[in-house]
């Protein structure tokens, strides 16, 4: 019994000793769970306030990879781009990627120039990327009107940088108001920046070696250009030397070369683009006397071989081509010429050397044009994708971070002075103040003078500077320092000196000005036919009235009624 009773008390006693540290480790247990689940919600609520301050931020970065859907142009030669660098793996997307931690995925891939067709089959399958490049005026109005796009105006009031917002207040209220449908803002437009007017870049080592002076108004370079021609400049044995390089479409836009725009100039006239009166009418400016007079000029220059006498036959690609390959000295084309073609062209023959030349004097003054968004490119977000604000961040870093805030960009900045090509980038869009180009050459300019220090230059004035000061050094200079020099300081520099200004732009509301496609042929033709001689110089006066009879009266009433 005592046994018993013994064996009773140790266990009691065993109990008794045990109870703490069974009560203990119950209570280190459940608060272990506590602070787990205090841990927990910890995290919770800071991954939330990571993608909250993400997605309502210009540089937040989201916590986890954001992977968006793209369709995107290509362009010409992989864009330039380095070597082993792609359209989903470069200088940009690898920033956005570190600054942003997102991720593009090009779904659809397809050339510039057919670029257009793409995204109308995208709009007809109703197959959007989660991120589109639109081309025109046109597509957008068709996506806003089916409603497969998202409405863009709290993001953009929340994700995009004050100086951003700055940049696209210096082109007026007109830019942000031709993508706002019932005051919702639909896109993201391009800002077209003022690329100046058109110079007619000449071979200037072809002019040494004929002992030929610069000229000093057109009738000297056109006089220049009749040279190379005798002379068989850049033609082999059994061809035939190439004038002055013409386009079929006569009139540039602020993304070609080769138009003739100076000669129309010349003589007051603005040709394809719609003109306000002296009495307050409208007017297609491909109707007026002056636009006569300037056909009846290049009719001349056809004639005396100087304007290529297979202009018409020509494609876009096979103008590039004849520069590149040497075979031309002569075509007018904007300030950044350097950067395509001619540095190509300058490649394969480091000895040429191609130099700008503006004839301001020559200019006839010319009725008030009106301005138009129609060749715009436009950025969208597809209906119903989590995360639109992904465009205005894209536009924050590149275009605002990346030139003035960030050390760590110089990749980024390089592409520029590469001559990477604008469509390398996920959006194929630029956003820079109006008059950008002069204020980067200035400031450029007073850094090569010594008045400015290097490095209170902007990151993208800075990359231009240290080609432009390789280029002036001579040693070991490269096609890209040859390029940014003469556009940057040749070209820029030369509108800079003649106190070029930007002409203010006009429009006329939301009305579209495109000129149906039959009188574009009809105009096309009769120019062409016109300047080679196949119908006299009178032979406009009937174009004209076919114009007006074939759709144009009708235009013309309907831009009446809707002004």
């Amino acid at each position: 019994m005592k046994t018993v009773k013994k064996i009773f008390f140790y266990i009691l006693t065993a109990i008794s000793l045990l109870m703490p540290v069974l009560l203990t480790g119950c209570s280190d247990r459940k608060k272990s769970e506590s602070e787990a689940e205090e841990h927990n919600e910890i995290e919770k609520v800071q991954d939330n306030r990571a993608w909250e301050n993400a997605c309502d931020t210009p540089y937040g970065k989201y916590p986890e990879t954001v992977t968006y859907t793209l369709a995107q142009m290509s362009g010409a030669n992989n864009s330039n781009l380095p070597a082993g660098d792609t359209y989903e793996d470069n200088a940009y997307t690898r920033y956005l990627k570190k600054m942003l931690n997102i991720q593009n995925q090009n779904t659809y891939m397809e050339s510039e120039d057919r670029y257009g067709e793409l995204v109308n089959v995208l709009i007809k399958d109703r197959t959007l990327p989660d991120v589109l490049v639109v081309s025109d005026k046109e597509m957008l109005n068709e996506l806003v009107e089916n409603d497969l796009v998202e409405d863009l105006t709290e993001v953009y009031d929340k994700c995009t940088t004050d100086r951003i917002k700055k940049m696209y207040e210096s082109y007026g209220h007109e830019l942000l108001d031709s993508v706002k449908y019932n005051g919702r803002l639909m896109a993201m437009p391009e800002t077209v920046i003022d690329h100046g007017p058109c110079f007619l870049w000449l071979r200037k080592d072809w002019m040494d070696e004929l002992g030929l002076d610069e000229p000093k108004n057109l009738e000297e370079a056109f006089f220049i250009i009749e040279k190379f021609q005798k002379n068989r400049m850049g033609a082999e044995e059994g061809e035939d030397p190439v004038g002055l390089v013409c386009d079929t479409s006569l009139v540039g836009t602020t993304s070609s070369n080769y138009s003739v725009d100076p000669v129309f100039q010349s003589y007051g006239a603005s040709p394809q683009r719609w003109q306000k009166t002296g009495n307050d009418d409208i007017i297609y400016g491909s109707l007026t006397e002056e636009t006569k007079n300037a056909l009846g000029c290049l009719r001349r220059l056809y004639q005396r071989g100087i304007l290529d006498k297979d202009f018409a036959l020509r494609a876009q690609n096979n103008l590039r081509d004849l520069v590149v390959n040497g075979k031309c000295g002569a075509f007018f084309g904007l300030w950044w010429t350097p950067n395509n073609p001619l540095m190509d062209q300058h490649e394969r023959d480091i000895s040429s050397d191609w130099t700008p030349y503006y004839f301001p004097e020559d200019m006839e003054s010319a009725q008030e044009t009106y301005a138009s968004f129609r060749d715009n490119k436009y950025v969208v977000v597809r209906k119903g994708y989590e995360h639109p604000e992904i465009v205005m961040k894209i536009l924050s870093v590149l275009f605002d971070y990346t030139r003035y805030e960030a050390e760590d960009a110089q990749e980024v900045n390089n592409c520029f002075a590469l001559n990477v090509d604008p469509t390398a980038r996920p959006l194929v869009i630029n956003v820079d103040y109006n008059d950008a180009v002069y204020k980067v050459t200035e400031n450029l300019r007073k850094a090569i003078d010594g008045k400015l220090k290097p490095e209170n230059l902007s990151a993208i004035e800075k990359s231009y500077y240290d080609a432009c000061a390789h280029y002036l050094a001579g040693k070991a200079v490269t096609s890209e320092d040859w390029a940014a020099y003469r556009s940057r300081i040749s070209a820029v520099g030369t509108l800079v000196d003649a106190h070029y200004t930007p002409p203010e732009k006009i429009y006329m509301g939301d009305f579209d000005l495109t000129i149906p496609q039959t009188l574009q042929t009809l105009e096309k033709d009769a120019f062409i036919q016109i300047i080679m001689g196949r119908k006299p110089l009178s032979y406009f006066d009937t174009f004209v009235s076919e114009w007006y009879v074939q759709g144009g009266a009708r235009l013309m009433k309907e831009i009446e009624k809707n002004r």
